[in-house]
């Protein structure tokens, strides 16, 4: 019994001694002793806490005796996560037994004590954009491996955008042969930039994760950010072209041809592919940021218009939203989409089980809530986007577009909107923090503008707001900071508020 995360703990934990310079004594069985396991469900001398403890699957208890240290878990989750929040005093106590310069039971020590934790969402999520920079493998596993610390249970893997296609698709080969690559111009000396996760690397990924209790979401953003599609399959376009990967940040006006069939033949090869390489229940299709000027022109798109009895060039996107989901949920998957989706779908409205993740703000989530939609929060206007500056400082790096994500700010998140309704208020998954790469060319830029961010935001979807405190937060930080250190991130430092 929960053999398959005992062993990846003490897998993270050999390396996170190793990387200090320490040795990791292992007993006479070859299996480092750190603490009894018990797979009977978390109990509590507190009535209180007992019914949502054991309702929920993610819950633990951790009890530190003279003894012993023992986790009780009902769930491998909740084992896992336990472990976690072990893993991390074990980091936290470095100084205690780095001057032997190994560690084992007689030189690391712990204060007696009971904790008792469950999360209050079952959504905590951390998004990263793969597409406007290519992120290595390598790299991603370290913030994987990072996120299982902080109780994130879900990586969104954003891996289409006018900037490049990440996906591989058997069918429908240009899309990493042509949208993978664009020109930098940081490196003009230098043709292309750019690559695609083989098939050997995405399973590899999500196992990985998988190991961690993390479940990988992959997002393709359709029919709008499209460059990287339209350079390798032009015919797909309201003009025919010409058409480039995407070099340039912003919103652009080629999109996906709403009258052109074909579209829908490259698509549902995409998700196949993403059913083949993806276990998750959960596909993102994006839809956010669509512009209507090609579909206003075109002749065939005005002629689908008319075809289906709309008025409005912007009523298409419903269409085609609504085609995307009934085309995931006979492969098993259910749909996640921006905000947008919600927009003009008067006719073609969407099934209740679509999931809408509001990132414009807390308005679109409250909208879906009242339809009846599960709801992901990941309003930009909360600190949750994590490519935006920490503090209004010309030095800090990071986007502004006049809002500031202090961590103040992403602890202060809280997924449920003030004036929902306790009806509305049940409608909510969860919550997330984005990191968009337009910016953030490099990994190690990347963690800086993660961290402590995503500490902040952690806490915000795990902890009920009643249990909040930013001034404990804040005095904790300084200790978790270290831990970090000690797993060799960079990290922001500066003013919290």
């Amino acid at each position: 019994m929960f053999r398959n995360e005992i062993d990846t703990v003490n897998g993270q934990l050999r390396e996170d001694l190793e990387r200090m310079g320490l040795a990791y004594i292992q007993d006479r069985e070859g299996k480092a002793v750190i603490c009894q396991m018990e797979n009977n469900p978390p109990a509590s001398p507190a009535p209180s806490v007992m019914p949502a403890l054991l309702l929920n699957n993610e819950g633990y208890r951790i009890t530190i005796t003279k003894e012993n240290i023992t986790i009780n878990a009902a769930s491998g989750k909740g084992m896992y996560h336990g472990l976690q929040s072990f893993r991390q005093l074990v980091l936290s106590e470095y100084k205690g037994f780095q001057e032997e310069g190994r560690f084992n039971e007689s030189n690391f020590s712990l204060s007696c004590g009971e904790i008792i934790d469950y999360p209050r969402f079952p959504w905590r999520g951390f998004m990263l954009d793969c597409s406007r920079y290519f992120y290595s493998i390598t790299f991603i596993k370290h913030i994987i491996d990072v996120l299982s610390l902080h109780h994130i249970n879900r990586f969104h893997w954003h891996l289409s955008d006018d900037q490049g296609w990440r996906l591989p698709v058997p069918e429908y080969p240009l899309l990493t042969e042509t949208g993978s690559l664009r020109k930098d111009h940081r490196m003009p000396w230098i043709p292309f930039t750019g690559g695609f996760y083989s098939e050997e690397a995405i399973r590899n990924l999500v196992e990985y994760a998988a190991k961690r209790h993390i479940d990988v979401v992959p997002e393709i953003d359709l029919p709008g950010h499209a460059s990287a599609i339209l350079a390798a399959y032009p015919d797909l376009g309201c003009t025919g072209g010409p058409y480039h990967v995407e070099d340039r940040f912003g919103i652009f006006e080629d999109v996906l041809c709403a009258g052109n069939n074909r579209i829908f033949d490259l698509i549902a090869k995409v998700f196949d592919s993403l059913v083949w390489l993806f276990p998750s229940s959960y596909v993102h299709i994006g839809g956010d940021e669509v512009l209507f000027n090609r579909w206003k022109a075109c002749p065939k798109c005005q002629k689908r218009l008319s075809e289906l009895g709309l008025k409005k060039p912007k009523e298409l996107q419903s269409w085609i939203t609504q085609r995307l989901v009934t085309m995931l949920a006979e492969r098993g998957k259910t749909a996640i989409g921006w905000d947008e989706v919600l927009e003009d779908s008067q006719q073609f409205r969407l099934p209740k089980e679509t999931v809408v993740m509001s990132w414009r703000g807390s308005k679109g989530g409250i909208a879906a809530s009242k339809r009846g939609h599960p709801v992901i929060m990941v309003p930009n206007t909360e600190g949750c986007y994590l490519d935006y500056k920490h503090i209004d400082d010309p030095e800090e790096p990071g986007q502004t577009f006049n809002i500031i994500s202090t961590v103040y700010k992403s602890y202060c998140m809280n997924p449920v909107a003030p004036q929902m309704t306790e009806e509305e208020s049940s409608q909510i998954l969860g919550g997330q923090c984005n990191l968009w790469s337009e910016l953030i060319y490099a990994g190690k830029i990347a963690e800086y503008m993660i961290f402590p961010r995503l500490c902040a935001v952690a806490e915000a979807v795990w902890t009920p707001p009643e249990n909040k405190n930013f001034d404990d937060f804040s005095r904790r930080l300084i200790t978790h900071q270290k831990r970090l250190d000690l797993l060799g991130l960079l990290q922001y430092r500066g003013p919290l508020r």
